[in-house]
């Protein structure tokens, strides 16, 4: 099987590729060979590599340099991810596409559920959802895969950014009242890989849009806290960690309070198995780094 990836150095895009190394020959494009703004050039790529499967790994994820950039935003998030599914249908092979909390607006007391309405609060959650809008209009041979606070030891995240400012500062001050379940790109790329699994084997569940994060919740401070006791064990420095209401800390774009999304359907249609969002930060910081480059990521 012959399984295409947009972006190629991307947090998911590198777990991804390992993941997926035993599942056929993958080719990971990053921009230069596949610029999701370039719809001719996503098209011309499909056509000459003729994948089975087409995984869209890669985002506009800058949420507050998107409010400035929409056109940007839109055309990576929202067209990109419909020119890939006509692509897609045309060759009749399925799509797996990876979406977002913040196509909530984070008022609802308990988790989202798939069939909750969306009502994003600023252009990067609304130009995901157009995205995911764009694919269920051509197709339903799609997954859509809405997941939260994506981190792992590779590019920018809040692990990395973290455990970089607690070693160069005496004190932080990090949000404690937005809510969420940190997942680690590994979890998604292996949960990934075990869908295209079943999904091959025949034993998989309908083709759709489904919830998958780590189980369990906390906040940002929360979040902060586990990566400080992780220093601490390593006999590393850091800094003292203070909660702050969000409004304490003002972004450009605003942020969902509640990013919370139940996960019950996919568990329950795939027989997919969750990791605690705990385990699963304490695994990626156990695993050693990879380097992909010697693996001749594009």
């Amino acid at each position: 099987m012959k399984i295409l990836i947009t972006g190629s150095r991307g947090q998911l895009s590198r777990e991804l590729q390992l993941a997926l190394a035993g599942e056929g020959e993958v080719l990971a494009l990053g921009q230069q060979a596949l610029n999701l703004a370039d719809s001719a050039q996503i098209r011309q790529q499909v056509r000459q590599l003729r994948p089975d499967l087409i995984v869209n790994a890669a985002a506009y994820t800058a949420v507050d340099a998107a409010e400035h950039n929409q056109a940007q935003a839109y055309a990576v998030n929202a067209t990109a991810p419909g020119v890939l599914a006509e692509e897609a249908a045309t060759l009749g092979v399925p799509l797996i596409h990876y979406s977002t909390d913040y196509v909530f607006d984070g008022s609802k007391p308990a988790p989202y559920r798939e069939d909750d309405q969306p009502a994003p609060l600023g252009v990067y959650g609304a130009s995901k959802l157009a995205g995911e809008r764009a694919i269920q209009a051509v197709f339903d041979e799609h997954l859509i895969l809405r997941t939260s606070w994506v981190y792992s030891t590779h590019g920018r995240n809040f692990l990395l950014t973290m455990q970089r400012l607690m070693q160069e500062r005496d004190a932080l001050s990090v949000v404690d009242n937005e809510i969420g379940a940190p997942t680690w790109a590994g979890t998604l790329a292996t949960v990934t890989a075990e869908m295209i699994r079943k999904w091959r084997n025949g034993s998989g569940g309908p083709m759709g849009l489904y919830h998958l994060t780590a189980t369990g919740e906390t906040s940002w401070y929360g979040f902060a806290l586990r990566i400080a006791e992780q220093l601490r064990q390593q006999g590393r420095p850091h800094a003292k960690i203070l909660p702050i209401p969000a409004q304490d800390y003002p972004t450009v774009a605003q942020r969902p309070l509640n990013s919370r999304l139940s996960c019950d359907r996919l568990q329950h249609d795939w027989r997919i198995v969750l990791p605690d969002w705990a385990t699963a930060m304490d695994q990626c910081l156990a695993t050693p780094r990879t380097r992909l480059d010697e693996r001749g990521a594009a």
